[in-house]
């Protein structure tokens, strides 16, 4: 480990708004805050926004600054990453706001049933040959249901094509309520065929969050899609078996397993 991410490491240690609990942390002891988010650390009843996989943390910070009045929390295991967005908001005191280092499929250990009112997805790794790792199957939508209200909000940023589309054919086949969707979402016109009353103003103002990340496969051309969606919490969920198109370009970071060009 280079020395610039144990100095991270060792600076997240002091951070009051970071709580790390790695698989073999909270395999030993329970995490304090379940169910005591709102008593204990935010101090009020606002709603609870988590982001899983929240990376440098930019859209956890971003959505704090945008709303005040609402309580979010970054979720990743990658704690040099997650220094960022936890620095910017000690730095600017922002109390809305906190980040959790842990292992994303132990997420309902961490909050109690209707303890999170939405739920964001920003650029997760599609695993395009792994569909039990994809942040949108039914492995961890049924984990979402432990910890979402009924009818809870999930959102899904992402730059890729398969994800989007695996998600989509995901919310159709279990017929969950859509509330939005944009293969294209900084070219939306009024006519958008997609969503009946198009973007208000305050969604707008989320999307217009841009990661690091995100600014980079902008400018390689890449379409950035979204889509919103309610998961209840009553029905049996159920994978869709349909072979979808691997995406044709190599990701930041992401490289191609094989020269299989579609997967389920």
């Amino acid at each position: 480990m280079g020395k610039g991410k144990l100095e991270k490491f060792a600076e997240l240690e002091t951070f009051d708004n970071v709580f790390q609990f790695p698989f073999a942390v909270i395999s030993e002891q329970p995490f304090p805050l379940r169910g005591r988010w709102h008593s204990d650390y935010f101090h009020n009843t606002n709603p609870i926004v988590v982001e899983l996989g929240c990376g440098k943390g930019e859209y956890t910070v971003g959505l704090a600054r945008l709303f005040p009045d609402i309580n979010f929390i970054g979720v990743d295991i990658k704690g040099a990453r997650m220094w960022s967005g936890a620095k910017a908001a000690v730095q600017d005191g922002m109390t809305n706001v906190a980040f959790l280092r842990t292992n994303i499929e132990l997420i309902e250990r961490f909050f109690t049933p209707g303890e999170v009112s939405e739920i964001w997805l920003t650029f997760s790794d599609p695993q395009m040959k792994n569909p039990r790792k994809r942040l949108t199957s039914t492995f961890f939508l049924e984990r979402y249901r432990h910890i979402l209200t009924d009818g809870g909000i999930v959102h899904l940023k992402t730059d890729s094509d398969f994800l989007f589309t695996y998600t989509m054919l995901t919310v159709e086949k279990n017929q969950l309520p859509l509330l939005f969707k944009t293969a294209d979402l900084y070219h939306i016109n009024d006519n958008d065929n997609d969503n009946a009353n198009g973007l208000d103003d305050s969604t707008q103002r989320i999307l217009g969050i841009q990661t690091h990340y995100e600014r980079m496969w902008i400018d390689r051309g890449l379409n950035i899609k979204y889509l919103k969606f309610r998961l209840p919490l009553e029905g049996q969920l159920t994978e869709c078996d349909v072979e979808i198109p691997l995406d044709s370009y190599r990701s930041y970071h992401r490289d191609k397993r094989s020269t299989k060009d579609k997967a389920k």
